[in-house]
């Protein structure tokens, strides 16, 4: 993860991967460009979203922020979380043989090297910007409010 990046959007990033894991069932973002005023996250899927699964997603990022869960940390070995996580998106090189899994509250576990709020409350409102889809990519991009 990028120093610069912003705590806030990128706890947004792990709610919106649960989000989309809770609705349909996938896998969480290949890609994702974070930024301070607005992010970007690409998933293989089959289509674009219909406008009620958007505002469903967003519903459910931000039903997790209102509730203010915690976001905490714990060490697994590489080879305990590589049995329970998809290490792929971790930078090369990251933890050694420990490995920081984040989560927020109950809603989201996974190993990240990046940065985070100490609760969902401190994201702010959670906005899906627009979504796209082509060459089997759906493209959410989306920005926080305070």
């Amino acid at each position: 993860m990028k120093d610069y990046a912003d705590p806030r959007m990128h706890t947004a990033e792990h709610l919106l991967n649960a989000g989309m894991v809770r609705m349909f069932g996938g896998k969480r973002a290949f890609s994702s460009h974070i930024e301070k005023k607005k992010s970007k996250c690409d998933y293989r899927f089959e289509r674009d979203l219909t406008a009620e699964e958007r505002a469903e997603l967003e519903r459910l990022v931000n039903e997790a922020i209102k509730a203010d869960l915690p976001v905490t940390e714990e060490f697994l070995s590489r080879e305990e979380a590589a049995a329970r996580f998809d290490l792929g998106r971790l930078p090369e090189g990251a933890g050694g043989e420990k490995l920081r899994i984040v989560k927020v509250g109950d809603r989201d576990a996974c190993p990240c090297a990046g940065v985070h709020v100490k609760t969902a409350g401190e994201i702010g409102v959670f906005r899906i910007i627009s979504t796209g889809f082509a060459g089997g990519v759906l493209r959410i991009r989306f920005k926080l409010a305070e």
